[in-house]
C-alpha cells in the first residue's frame, strides 16, 4: 500500500470536537467547521492555529483524536520551527509516522515475504519488476527516515556498539531512494513526485526536524 499524504483530508467525529473544543468560537459550530474543513486554504489555517497544538502537548492523557491528526498537529509544529513550511511533505511525513506507529506497517513484504534488513530490500530491487522497485525505493525513503528521525540514539549506540552503520548511512540511503523514487511513472500517478523530490532535497534538514518531534514524543 502507498503511503498518501492524506492527514488533512480526514477527519474523525472526535478531531472535530477537539478543534471545537479548543477553538470556541473562532470555529463556529460544527457544521460551518466542517464547510472551513473542506476548504483546503481555510482548512490549513485552522490546523496551524498554535492553540490546537498547544493543547496536545499540555493534556495529552485526556486525547481522544485520530493517530493521523495526532501526527500532523505535531509535525506540522516541528516542521514550521525548522524552516520546513511545504504542507503537502508536512502531511505526508505525518502519514508515514501515523501508519508506522502500527508496527506491522514498518515491514516491507514482496509476495507476502518480509524484508526486515535494508540489505535485503537492496538485493530485492535487483530481479523486482518496476512497480515492485518503486515499493521497495519508497519504503527505504520511508524507513530511513523513520529510523534516523525517530530512533537517532539507538543508531548511535548500534554504531557505537556494534559497528552498525551511523546516521549518515541512513541519510544517503533515504536520500538515493527517494530521489529514484521521485523520478517515477507511479509517483507522478500518485502526485507523490514533489514529495519525494523535496524529502531527498531536504531529508537531513527533515530528519533533524523529526528529531524534534520525537522529543515532543518523549515529553508526552
Amino acid at each position: 500500500m502507498v503511503i498518501r499524504p492524506n492527514c488533512r483530508v480526514q477527519f474523525t467525529p472526535e478531531d472535530v470536537q477537539f478543534i471545537l473544543s479548543v477553538l470556541g468560537p473562532k470555529a463556529g459550530s460544527s457544521e460551518t467547521l466542517l464547510t472551513l474543513l473542506a476548504d483546503p486554504e481555510a482548512r490549513d489555517l485552522i490546523l496551524e492555529d498554535e492553540t490546537l497544538v498547544r493543547r496536545v502537548l499540555e493534556d495529552p492523557q485526556c486525547l481522544r483524536i485520530s493517530t493521523h491528526f495526532y501526527f500532523y498537529l505535531l509535525v506540522r509544529h516541528a516542521f514550521r520551527r525548522a524552516g520546513l513550511q511545504d504542507r503537502p511533505m508536512t502531511d505526508y511525513v505525518a502519514a508515514v509516522l501515523a501508519e508506522f506507529s502500527q508496527i506491522e506497517r514498518t515491514r516491507c513484504r514482496i509476495d507476502g515475504r518480509p524484508l526486515d534488513y535494508f540489505v535485503d530490500m537492496l538485493a530485492a530491487l535487483q530481479t523486482a519488476d518496476d512497480t515492485t522497485r518503486f515499493h521497495i525505493r519508497a519504503h527505504i525513503g520511508n524507513q530511513s527516515l523513520f529510523l534516523s528521525g525517530v530512533f537517532p540514539d539507538r543508531l548511535r549506540f548500534r554504531m557505537e556498539t556494534k559497528g552498525a552503520p551511523g546516521l549518515g548511512y541512513y541519510e544517503g540511503l533515504g536520500r538515493m531512494n527517494f530521489r529514484a523514487a521521485s523520478d517515477h511513472r507511479l509517483a507522478r500517478e500518485y502526485d507523490l513526485d514533489g514529495i519525494f523530490s523535496l524529502l531527498a532535497e531536504r531529508f537531513q534538514e527533515t530528519r533533524l526536524a523529526l528529531n524534534d518531534v520525537r522529543e515532543l514524543l518523549i515529553t508526552l
